[in-house]
């Protein structure tokens, strides 16, 4: 009898997360609100075009992030809330798995500018499918 399990190639892994994150446009716009409050924040602005299903649009004032940080962040289990699980116990912020984007990215096309207070110049990225475009 031949083997049957096998691992499930990353671009079907994050389908598959995304659904248990992203259950329904309401369920992004919240994800990247709570991310906007995370870096605190103190004006958000939320564009939603087609019921969420041609655009969301979330822009805040956070404290934005730099190139390596925007990257990284749309890895799966990226987060800078944990370093070991006792930190587990000690959370006070809203996200922390480090799933969202992650999933985001998984089922739509996604552009992110960010820039933080310190640099003239920011960051770009356009993902589609988990996969960085530009």
């Amino acid at each position: 009898m031949s083997d049957i399990i096998h691992l499930l190639p990353d671009s079907v892994a994050n389908q598959i997360a995304a659904g248990e994150v992203i259950q329904r446009p309401a369920s992004v716009i919240k994800e990247l609100v709570e991310n906007a409050i995370d870096a605190d924040a103190q004006h958000i602005h939320v564009l939603v075009t087609d019921a969420g299903k041609t655009g969301i649009q979330v822009i805040d004032d956070g404290k934005g992030m730099s190139e390596t940080d925007a990257r990284l962040s749309f890895e799966r289990h990226a987060t800078s809330k944990i370093r070991e699980a006792a930190d587990l116990f000690a959370l006070r912020t809203m996200g922390f798995r480090g799933e969202a984007l992650a999933s985001i990215a998984a089922v739509a096309q996604v552009e992110l500018k960010t820039r933080t207070g310190s640099e003239e110049l920011g960051t770009k990225l356009v993902i589609a499918g988990s996969k960085v475009e530009s």
